[in-house]
């Protein structure tokens, strides 16, 4: 093999015993997620905002853009219960650039796996105890899922792993919802294909065992838009995209129908500013279509402390180093917008 084997890992069970959730973080996670599995189970009317830096570089902007996202929902929390994103995984098209905060703690330093895992696990205890917050996080390696098992409260598989089917499975044994988005290509079968793969039982392999998952009724779509043939920025927020995903869901007998919209990506032709305006026309069409308004659980939102983006090693406070996220003062004031609407 072309690969040099630097060092064995430790397994998650010693990285949690090292770095141990307390009964208090545990009794907050149990009842934020029972929070969580109401609203996707249609007992709960709140709206849910997955929101948060395009991926997590430093430690220090992210729990400050988390304190200031504690204040807002305890303003909002009749009507908005939010998640925020802590990424801490980066999927690379062409495997160039930052990789995210598991291969570099550090994005000005070399890699460092073992300092990523603690780095990441320290950053989602800190958000949970300093502010109660359990948070999201991307699934980009399965095998990886245990290091913050106990502390996520949503995991999203990307367009690029929806249809991998290590992914598919290991979401299945999951217990929290897991977000399925669209392929890349568009094709909103391939999604549904992985809800129905998610919410069924499997036996397969797992970090070197032989398991048995139980299915995850809370597996769900997440539409984010998609490039055509030609390159193009296609969006699927709209009235009639989310019209057709109900009718596949009714077709399909799937548990639960629900959807995130993700307002970012192919939904906004990665143009951050227009997030606003996706964010508010999904809620237009929730407000005139009961049937949409069931199945659209909530947004995902690319915000930061700062607008844009920049570059490694510019070192602007709170600024993403991948994609451009909309910042702290336009976060705020659309999440008391989106609140006033709901």
């Amino acid at each position: 093999m072309n690969m040099q084997f630097f060092r064995k890992l430790p397994i998650p069970q010693q990285v949690k015993l090292d770095y141990p959730v307390t009964p208090e973080m545990e009794e907050i996670k149990k009842k934020r997620d029972a929070e969580i599995q109401s609203i996707f189970k249609g007992e709960s009317d709140k709206f849910i905002l997955i929101i948060g830096p395009c991926s997590a570089d430093h430690r220090e902007p992210v729990l400050e853009y988390i304190s200031r996202l504690r204040n807002v929902q305890d303003q909002v929390s009749d009507k908005i219960l939010i998640i925020p994103r802590i990424y801490t995984n980066k999927p690379r098209t062409t495997g160039e650039g930052y990789k995210g905060m598991l291969h570099q703690p550090d994005p000005d330093e070399k890699p460092d796996m073992y300092k990523g895992i603690v780095a990441i696990r320290e950053l989602h205890m800190s958000a949970l105890k300093d502010y109660g917050f359990t948070c999201a996080d991307e699934m980009l390696y399965p095998e990886n899922h245990r290091y913050l098992s106990d502390l996520l409260a949503y995991v999203a598989v990307g367009a690029r792993s929806v249809e991998n089917q290590q992914h598919r499975l290991t979401a299945s044994g999951l217990d929290v919802p897991v977000g399925m988005k669209n392929p890349t290509g568009g094709d909103l079968t391939v999604m549904i294909n992985s809800i129905k793969a998610a919410q069924a039982s499997h036996t397969f392999l797992y970090r070197g065992w032989e398991v048995k998952s139980s299915g995850n009724r809370f597996a769900h779509a997440i539409l984010r838009g998609h490039i055509d043939f030609s390159g193009k920025s296609i969006s699927n927020y709209h009235y009639d995209d989310i019209v057709r995903l109900n009718e596949l869901y009714l077709a399909s007998g799937l548990a639960n129908p629900s959807v995130i919209v993700d307002t970012n990506h192919n939904n906004s032709d990665k143009q951050y500013i227009e997030q606003i305006s996706v964010a508010n026309d999904v809620i237009n069409s929730r407000n005139k279509n009961a049937d949409v308004k069931r199945l659209v659980k909530g947004l995902m939102i690319e915000s930061y402390l700062e607008d844009g983006a920049q570059k490694i090693g510019e070192h602007i406070f709170g600024k993403s180093i991948t994609d451009p996220c909309l910042g702290w003062e336009k976060t705020e004031k659309l999440i008391y917008e989106l609140a006033d609407k709901l």
